[in-house]
Parts: structure tokens; sequence; C-alpha cells
């Protein structure tokens, strides 16, 4: 529920007295919803998303409940193949600037499609729904006689690479009238191809003349199954589009097996007139996946790849193999070959500095160690380490305004949002809240953020503040949420409270109710088979995947989770970290490849991008929220413990580093990079 500290409220109250009759009647309005009414509300909405209208007697006294409007588009939403257009659209009549409204209209538009009516469906249409409806109200034209016109109707619908099953009567009936070009198709196949879409391509191939249909067919076969492509492409026919298609395939075959990709392009560079682009695209793409193998000869291979073929993945990589090596000397002509732009990011500032100390090159690299400890990231506070000086955590203080607070309460939207927060649907509540701080400038985001914080929807501060110098909200982007027993359970699990609080933050930014392809659940992202597994292994209740949403028992869980990763890995958080993110079996790989390499450069040569950007995004936060804590932190190169070494769990006499902000840096200083929010929904 929604509290405030005694001198707050005070402060408030006497606003509101002194603020005349108009601020008390907009206070009125903004009361907040008793637990009767709520209680009332999900009982209701709960028999509404049952169809029918059982609704309403459980509903009778909440005519003036800011979510009343949702019952009635549950209740038609469940029943929509029986309801009948008077009924949608006295609807939408009634709110039609809703949210359920805009709902209700694609859907019962998708059912107006299905049913063929297409005169109502016509009544309704709204362009710009969605490719499907889009599709559905061309086929609406066809029905009522009307004939296709490329450039005004399908032209914005070829341009994507992949278009829903609604739109095949309409490509159907496009190519009956002929629009559909061998021109066209190709451009669309081009489409398909950069986005990797060999259905899309396999399909427009029978609608091409048999001899452009075979080879627009090796174009899907490329994207499907490099490795065929490549060995049947010896006896393709020396044409043009069939050497874009076999530079489709060993582009995409030297990612997955760089060796057989290798083997291709000696057999078949000559086989094929390859243009400059094209042989820089194959060469790019082999030297390129031989680094992410680490393989003999790889950074050679990135030093040899003429200008026109470099990239800006090229010449990171060209740092990574030299990191792996620990040529340093080829570090710095590594980053020295990268554009300026590119030298600027914080990673390799921070490994020039470290390439610079190990060449004897102190001063400067001191100096650039200086600049880069003004940083609040992941290698700022490596920097700091490196001088042995504070971290540079500069935060902003909350804004205090009850009055303009009021006001944004009195905004129905975002009372919506906060109410549909209050009655467990956050996915509702989300969008309310969008909609709500569409356009709004900072200080109406921050203030929204510091009504949702009270309320404890902290995830509100992760997708809103993440910009720019409202990112120094840190008591906001970092909450710690004692109610949901972080502290004491990771304390129970035996591992360092921040580094949970870090691992949840990087999860899932606080969103209770998140999801993932992988159907990792909740705020630590626990897949249900694992979590059973570790509930069974402490002697702890299993209750179901459902109960991953519950905060309390997926903290627990997760906690419990972390403490059997870390002791995998001697207990180091960050190696455990990326076991979380990778699994662990793939970080037992990377560890019996470069289990000589000091943690920051073991970092760096993650192969995955994710994985590597994942543990240093958890490192960062760990030290954010260890300040939270404390009021200082554990030094992050005392959390990155060397690799075999068994890892000190911080504790009450454990020292750590002060916290200080300095003042900006010098316009001419290099930017570093900054720290962003994890967007797992």
């Amino acid at each position: 529920m929604f509290s405030r500290s005694p001198a707050r409220h005070a402060l408030l109250a006497g606003l509101l007295l002194t603020a005349g009759c108009l601020l008390a009647a907009t206070a009125a309005t903004t009361s907040e919803p008793s637990a009767d009414q709520r209680a009332a509300f999900k009982q209701a909405y709960a028999a509404a998303q049952q169809g029918g209208d059982s609704w309403r007697s459980m509903a009778t006294g909440l005519r003036d409940y800011p979510l009343y409007p949702y019952l009635q588009a549950a209740a038609l939403e469940h029943d929509i193949q029986q309801t009948d257009r008077a009924t949608v659209e006295s609807y939408l009549q009634q709110y039609p600037d809703w949210i359920p409204a805009a709902d209700l209209r694609r859907d019962f538009l998708l059912e107006l499609a299905r049913r063929q009516d297409w005169d109502s469906f016509l009544a309704l249409y709204q362009p710009g729904l969605s490719d499907t409806l889009s599709c559905d109200a061309l086929q609406a034209k066809l029905a009522n006689g009307g004939a296709l016109d490329f450039d005004k109707d399908l032209a914005p619908l070829w341009a994507k690479p992949n278009l829903p099953g609604a739109c095949d009567p309409v490509l159907n009936a496009a190519h009956d009238q002929g629009l559909l070009t061998s021109a066209r198709l190709w451009t669309r196949i081009d489409r398909a191809a950069d986005a990797g879409q060999p259905g899309t391509i396999a399909s427009l191939a029978n609608w091409l003349p048999a001899n452009d249909s075979a080879t627009a067919q090796r174009f899907a076969l490329a994207l499907r199954d490099p490795a065929s492509a490549a060995t049947a492409a010896a006896s393709w026919p020396d044409t043009s589009r069939n050497t874009q298609a076999v530079t489709l395939a060993l582009s995409r075959l030297a990612r997955r097996q760089s060796d057989t990709a290798d083997s291709a392009w000696q057999q078949l560079q000559t086989r094929f007139s390859f243009s400059e682009p094209q042989r820089n695209q194959i060469l790019h793409a082999l030297a390129l996946f031989h680094a992410t193998d680490y393989d003999d000869g790889a950074l050679a291979r990135l030093i040899a790849l003429a200008a026109t073929a470099q990239t800006d993945a090229s010449r990171e990589w060209r740092v990574r193999v030299a990191l792996a090596q620990q040529e340093w000397p080829a570090v710095l002509a590594a980053i020295n070959a990268m554009p300026p732009s590119q030298q600027q990011n914080g990673e390799w500032r921070y490994f020039r500095a470290r390439a610079l100390a190990a060449t004897g090159q102190t001063a400067q690299a001191q100096a650039l160690y200086a600049n880069l400890a003004r940083e609040t990231t992941f290698f700022g506070f490596l920097a700091a380490d490196q001088l042995g000086q504070p971290y540079a955590i500069c935060p902003r203080a909350p804004i205090d305004d009850p009055q303009q607070e009021q006001a944004l309460l009195a905004q129905p939207s975002l009372q919506r949002a906060f109410e549909l927060f209050a009655v467990d649907l956050p996915k509702l509540a989300r969008r309310e809240w969008a909609r709500a701080l569409d356009d709004a400038d900072e200080r109406t985001q921050v203030l929204a953020v510091e009504l949702a914080d009270a309320r404890g929807w902290y995830d509100r501060a992760a997708f809103t503040l993440n910009h720019d110098e409202a990112m120094r909200y840190y008591t906001l982007r970092f909450p710690l949420a004692s109610q949901d027993g972080v502290v004491a359970q990771a304390e129970q699990a035996g591992i360092d409270p921040a580094w949970a609080y870090g691992i949840l933050r990087a999860e899932s930014a606080w969103v209770s109710d998140a999801r993932s392809g992988a159907d990792a659940r909740g705020l630590m992202q626990l897949v249900p088979a694992t979590a059973e597994l570790v509930a069974k292994r402490n002697g702890l209740n299993w209750g179901g995947g459902e109960t991953l949403y519950d905060p309390a028992v997926n903290i627990e869980l997760g906690t419990r989770y972390l403490a059997q990763v870390a002791e995998r890995f001697n207990g180091a958080p960050w190696l455990a970290s990326a076991a979380y993110n990778a699994g662990p079996n793939r970080a037992d790989q990377w560890v019996a490849a470069r289990s000589q390499l000091p943690p920051d450069l073991f970092i760096a040569t993650i192969p995955f991008k994710e994985t590597r950007e994942y543990v240093a995004r958890v490192m960062d936060f760990s030290v954010m929220y260890d300040w939270r804590l404390h009021g200082k932190a554990v030094p992050l190169s005392s959390r990155l413990s060397a690799i075999g070494q068994p890892y000190e769990l911080p504790d009450a006499t454990t020292v750590r580093r002060s916290i200080d902000c300095p003042p900006p840096a010098p316009v001419s200083a290099p930017a570093g990079a900054t720290s962003t929010p994890q967007a797992s929904p």
C-alpha cells in the first residue's frame, strides 16, 4: 500500500489545507480505492473472464471504480465469437480512448474476418492495427469487387520480409492480377534473405519462371542448411544470383562451422565470379567466427582483413583475441585501429589503460584510469580500483512536490495504471503507464516513478529513468524492496545479498511477472524444472511453476540456485553470473580454455556478447546494491576472484570502498559508456 514518511505526509496535508477548494476537490478524486472495492473487482474480473453476465451482480458497487469498464471488455473478449456488432460499437462509443476498447476493436475485427462479414469489418476497421488486419481489409476490398493497386495497397506490406497467413489470399489475388512481376518478387526475396526468412523465399519462388525458381530455392537452402548449400554449389552455374546465394551460404556456415566454411571457400572462390563486397563479406565472416572460436591464426586473419571488409565487430574481436593471448602491444594496435567513436567506449578505454600499464607507459595509463574512474559503470569501478580511489556515485535526490504528485494522481490513465497494479494485473498496468507518460518531461516521469515506488511497483524506475541524467536517480533505479526478503534469503543461502540483488535486477528489472521465451519466470528468471529440483534439494515446498511469479517464492528458490551455481565455481560471483546466464556447462568450457586469464580479461573474452554484457552488468549492479545496503561498496576487483581461488564472502568486517562525487570531467574528456537496465519482459 501507498505510504509516506510522517514529515512528508504533514507537508502534503498543509499544502492541501491552504490550496483551497480546487485542490481539495482534486484530492478527493484521487483517494485510494478501498480494499473491499479491490477485492470485489478481482472477483468480478475473474467472472468476466469466463464470459456471460454473472460479473454484473458482483460489480453493483463498482460503477465509480476506475477500472469498471475493464469488466465488460473482459466478458466481451471471452464471448467474442457470439458478440454482435451493435454491442461492440456501443462499448467503443462509450469508452473510445480506453485501452480495452482498442483491444476489443482489434479482436472483433479478427472475428469479423473469420466470419467473412466484410461490411461490418469495413465499418469498424482502422488502418495500422496490424499486418493481419491490413490484409483482411484488402480481402474485404476484393470481396466487394475491388481490384488491388500495388503501390497503394501492397507496397508497405511487400517491404516486410515475413507476413501472416491472412495475407496469402491477397498475395494470390495480386499474382492473378499480374502485379507480382519478377523484379518485385526478387526485391522481396532479397529482403527475406537479409532477414533470414527461408519460408518466405520458398513460397515466392513458386511464382518465378522455372530457372529463376530453382535459383530462389537455393537462397532458401542457404538459409536453412548452409552446409548442404555449400556442397551443392559446386554444380551451380556461375550466375550473379547463384553467386549471391553462395555468399549467403558461406557467411552463415562460418557462424556455425568455421573450419567447414573455410574448406568450402577454398573450393568455391574460383568457381564463382564474386564481387569485392561479396568476397569481403565471406572473409569477414570467416575471420570473425574463427576469432569467436579463438582458433590459431584468428588474430592474423583479423589483421589481414582489407579495410573495406572491416566492421566494428571485427575490430572489436581483434582486441578480444589479443587480450586472450595477453599480447599487450597487439591490444594497443587493435584499439588504435578502431575509429575514434569506437575507441571512446568505456571497455576499450579501460583496456587501453591496461595495455599501457603492461607495456610500461604508467603515466598515460594512470591518466586514462583517472578519467574513466569518474563514471558509474563496470569499467569505471575497475579503473577506480586500479587507482585505489573512491567510487564515483553521484545520486540525484528525489523530487519533493506533493502538489504535482496530486495532479498526476488526478490523471485517469495513471490512476488506472496504479489500480491495475494494485489488483495484480501488471501487464495491463504497464500499458496504461506507457500511455499516461507518453511524451512526459523528465520531472513528470520522476514524480510518477516515485509514486510507483511508494506502492511497491519497482520496475517502473528501470524502464522509465533509463536515459541521460535521469539514470542518476539511483535510489529509485536500485530499490531494496526488503519486504521481498532478498537479504534474509541470500544470507540463508550463503551468498552476498548485493550480488543476489544484482542478479535479480539484471534478470527482470523487478518485473515480477516476467517470462522469457525459454519459460524462465519471475524476478530471478527461474525455469520451473530447475526451480523444482532446487526446492527438492533444499527441502523447500514446491507449488508449481505459477508460484514463481510470487516474489517471495522466486527469491527463496533463486538465491539457493545461485548458491548452488556459485559452489561449482569456488563461490566466485562473476563466474557464477556467467553460468547463470549461459549455463554451467558453457562456463566450464570457457574456464577449461582460458583459465589462466585474469577475471577482467576472461570476461572480455567470453564468446557470447549477451553473457559478456550480462556479467559486467550484474557486477556493476552488485556494487550499486552494496552501496545501497551499506553506504559503501566492496571493491569490484575483490569480487572478481581468480579462477580456482576460493571466493571470500564479504561480511560486516569487510573493508568497503568509500563513495565520492567528483566534479564533472572537462568537456574535452572522452565520453564513456553508461549502464542501462536489462529489458527482460
